[in-house]
This record gives structure tokens, sequence and C-alpha cells, in this order.
């Protein structure tokens, strides 16, 4: 097998030409195979029972297990386990594919009609239909207590149109809305376990239509989950129960994987790859994401209201120096919010966050603080967070720009600073990428955002640009609308990308069926052991 950690095609090639890569015995070679098996993972045997104790080792503790309220990138997979989406998406490309929704339909551009899947019960035996659809529509886009009503904004009415139909009014066109409904958006909540109250939460008791059933969560400790034994899909999944343990320190996971005590640990450190291919006991699954190092700004106060010292920071970051430094070169400089090799990467965009210490320091004095000025940094607890820390202050100490991090776990630190609290004036952490591009820009940028921590405009011109992106289903013609979005927002320097990460994975050679995917956020229903 290739190894492509040093391989860098070019944006012409497209996705598939970098597609996650898997050393294993059962690796069925070529970009065509990789493709095909996508969702599907590797089969194993069909119609089987399951068999067997999953143990994974996940890097952060949950902010929330209820999709509507939780905050944090690495929820997401503890999500899978227990909800399922009304569409899914191929592993190799991010694709859209028939989910809980088995088609769908514009019937003209403002209107869009999901065909449901019948037979499905949620955990608690209720019937997944229409109506707990459109239930937990109305419930992500209007209820106070969700954080992703910037997925549905255009949405405009939310209709049970028959028992398993349900149709979508929208205010606008909006081509990406199905991808968007892969997401958190689209993962269905049992109305009866809610008490068919918008309201009211399940943070800690998610019921879903997925293929584990909740049985646990120790915080800081682990989440469980038991086979569901009515899935819709036939043998799935392939074991009987999963826990994932919450181990935030990487080499720590590594090491737990390498005893045997784990079967998997994902997101392994890209420093470690090269011990993972050498160690007799374990296998390695490799390849590149969606994810992105970068640093969140609250644009709203103090310095970094003044674009001129946001722009300053972005051209200060040496980001082929941070790859290095960081991730042993495992990777590649993030010039935006996507990586090279996407449909959206913008050659324009990219212009505004070369590195440029003089142009820096030029932009510093012009906003009068070439004297520097100290900032109140936030950032997480495991070794690599820590390291990276260290090389954001010395690369910003080339503009006399000092302070010192402040520390915690990934959900409590994204929390304050997100949240109303602010606390914090960057944050250094990650964005985990989405399956459609058009969902990562609004989520960072949109003024009323979550992940737009201190809530300022975007650019002038932004919003259309957008719009215009989600109206065509024309690649080309989506890649410069979202271009012009990308560059505006690059150039006002709202946050600052750094690296794109490889997704780095250690499994036990019991291990079967995994595949790495392109957005970086493991699923384990097909994932057996042998």
């Amino acid at each position: 097998m290739t190894d492509r950690s040093k391989t860098h095609g070019p944006h012409e090639q497209g996705l598939l030409a970098r597609l996650p890569q898997l050393r294993r015995r059962q690796f069925l070679a070529g970009a065509a195979a990789l493709s095909a098996l996508g969702a599907a993972g590797v089969p194993l045997r069909a119609g089987a029972a399951p068999s067997g104790h999953l143990r994974v080792v996940a890097n952060a503790n949950p902010s929330s297990l209820d999709p509507a309220t939780g905050g944090a990138g690495s929820d997401h997979v503890f999500l899978y386990c227990f909800y399922d989406t009304l569409v899914d998406w191929d592993f190799a490309t991010l694709a859209p594919q028939p989910g809980l929704a088995e088609s769908w339909e514009f019937t003209d551009p403002q209107t869009l009609v999901f065909t449901l899947r019948q037979g499905v019960t949620f955990h608690d035996g209720t019937p997944f239909d229409a109506a707990a659809v459109a239930f937990n529509l109305q419930r992500n886009r209007t209820a106070e207590l969700s954080n992703i009503k910037n997925d549905l904004a255009n949405v405009e009415t939310v209709e049970a149109t028959g028992e398993h139909e349900v149709t979508l009014k929208l205010s606008a066109p909006d081509t990406a809305l199905p991808l968007i409904l892969s997401d958190r958006a689209g993962m269905m909540v049992s109305p009866a376990a809610l008490g068919n109250d918008p309201e009211a939460k399940v943070d800690r008791a998610p019921v879903g239509t997925g293929p584990w059933t909740f049985t646990a969560w120790t915080d800081g400790d682990k989440v469980s989950g038991a086979a569901n034994p009515d899935h819709w899909r036939e043998g799935i999944p392939k074991v009987e129960s999963i826990e994932l343990q919450i181990i935030p320190e990487r080499a720590t996971a590594l090491r737990a994987a390498q005893s045997g005590q784990a079967d998997i640990a994902y997101q392994i450190s890209e420093q470690q790859k090269v011990l993972i291919e050498k160690m007799p006991t374990l296998e390695l699954a490799f390849g590149p994401t969606l994810y992105v190092y970068q640093l969140y700004l609250n644009a709203s106060r103090g310095p970094l209201s003044d674009p001129r010292i946001r722009k300053a920071i972005t051209m200060a970051v040496d980001r082929e120096d941070w790859v290095k430094a960081t991730q042993a070169g495992v990777g590649e400089p993030a010039w935006m919010n996507l990586p090279q090799a996407h449909w959206a990467w913008s050659e324009e965009a990219a212009k505004y966050t070369q590195h440029d210490l003089d142009r820096a320091r030029a932009l510093m004095k012009e906003a009068g603080v070439e004297g520097g000025f100290e900032l109140d940094f936030r950032g997480y607890t495991d070794q690599a967070s820590v390291q990276r820390s260290e090389v954001i202050l010395q690369q910003l100490g080339k503009l006399n720009i000092t302070g010192r991090f402040t520390n915690g776990t990934i959900a409590e630190t994204s929390s304050r600073f997100f949240s109303a609290e602010k606390a914090g004036d960057v944050l250094l952490s990650a964005w985990t990428g989405r399956p459609d591009p058009s969902l990562t820009y609004s989520l960072l940028y949109s003024e009323s955002s979550y992940y737009n921590p201190g809530r300022v405009a975007p650019p002038e011109g932004f919003e259309a640009a957008m719009a215009d992106s989600r109206a065509t289903a024309d690649q080309a013609e989506r890649a410069a609308a979202l271009g012009r979005a990308q560059a505006l927002v690059m150039d006002a320097a709202l946050t600052i990308p750094l690296s794109i990460r490889y997704e780095v994975d250690a499994l036990s050679t019991k291990v079967q069926g995994y595949s790495a995917n392109l957005l970086g956020k493991p699923k384990f229903l097909h994932v057996g052991l042998g």
C-alpha cells in the first residue's frame, strides 16, 4: 500500500486523489474499490448475530448526547452510535446517500420532499415516522435550547404530508440541505423521550434509532451502549456492545490499544504514525480529513476587534513550520477552512493567509500596537495540545503578542469560550469539518452562529455569496460562490486556520470492517471483531 502522507494532489484531481488509506489484509486496493465500499464498509458475515465487545478510545468527554444541545465537534463519534441521520454520506467522497430517508426530491427550488424509511422504531419502541421527523426539525430550528438553528436557517416550514413523507418549504433555494441533514440537524431523537416537549433535553440519556442503545455514561471515563436488535440495516451492528473509553492524552490512548485494553484508538497524534506502523500487534488506518487546526478569535472586543491586528496574526503564522513542529510533517498547511484537494478550494482566499512577517509588523504599527499586547489564550490539557500552544506563542511572540494558555477539557473549555460567558480571547482548537462546505462557512461566520464567539457580523457580501452557493447544484458555480465567501472571511481574519490533520488510527489486528472517512469522525456500525 502506498503511503500518501507526503502526497498533496492538485485541486483538479479532486477528493478521490486523496482517499483515506487503510493498511490491512482485508483492504481492497484502488480508488474505485474504496469509493464503492464507502459507507458500506468492508462487509463481514451478512446477517450474522452481533458478537463481541468493541472497546474504542475516544479523545474527549462529550459535551452532550443530545444532537441539538451539544457544542463540541468531538461529540459526533458518540452521537453516531445512538442516532441515525435522515441522510448519510459516502466514507470516501462525502456524497449524500440514503439514511432514514430512503429518497428525497426538490419538487421546485424551494420545496424539498423526503420519503422516509418504513418499519423503523426508536430505541424506546415508538415509531419513526413523518410526525417524529417534523417534531425534530422544528425543535432543531426553533427551540431556545438548540445550538443548530443556523443549520436550518433556510427552512421556512416543516410539514408531515403523509405518514412517511415530510415536506420542507424553504425561504431560498438550498441544494446543500440534504448533506446538512447528514449532520446534527438530521439526527432523529425520540419525541416520546422528550415528552413531546421541544425544550426538553436528552443530554445524558440519548434515545435515537442508531445501531446501539445507550446504557451508561460516566463523566470523564466512558460511554457505553448495547446492540439495537431492531436496527433497520441488516446485520448492523456487528458487535453486541460498544464502550468508548475517554482518554484525552493520545500517547496513553495508543498504549491502551497496544496493550490490548482497547480495540481502536482514533485520532492518534500524527507524530505517532511511524510508531503504529512498527507495532506488530496494531494496524494503521490513515488518510486525509476535513479536520482543521485553527485559532478561534473573539473579534468583538479588545485588540482583536481591529481587523488589521487579526490580519497581522494570520500573516505571522508560518504554517509550513507549524506542520513540521506539531504534526511531524504529516498533514498540510491550512490556507482556509478546507484542504487543498477539496472541490471548493479557492486560490483567491489562500492569498490572504500567506506568511509575511514584514507585512504583519507593518499592520501592527499601523494599528498603533507595534509594542505588542497580551491576550487570554485557551486550550486543552493533552500533551499534543500543549505542544501546539507553545508553537503559537513562539510564532506570535515575533509580533510582541504575549499571553498564557488556560487549559481544560475540550467540552468545558469550548463551552466557556463559545457560550455567553465568552471566556478567553483566543481558543486554539480545531474545526472538525462538515459534509457540505457551505455548512462549515455558515457555522463559523454567520453572526448568530454558536461557533462565532464574538457574534460579529461577517463582511458585506458574505451572506449573498453563501446564498448563491446554495442556489445551484452545479459544482463549478457553487465553488465560485463559496470562493467569494472564503476570500471575504480570510481577508477579515475572523479565524486563523493553521493546518489540516490526517486521520491516524491504531487498530487491533482483531478489528474487521473499519474504514477511516474523509470527515475524520469515525463510525463503528460496520466494525466487527475476528
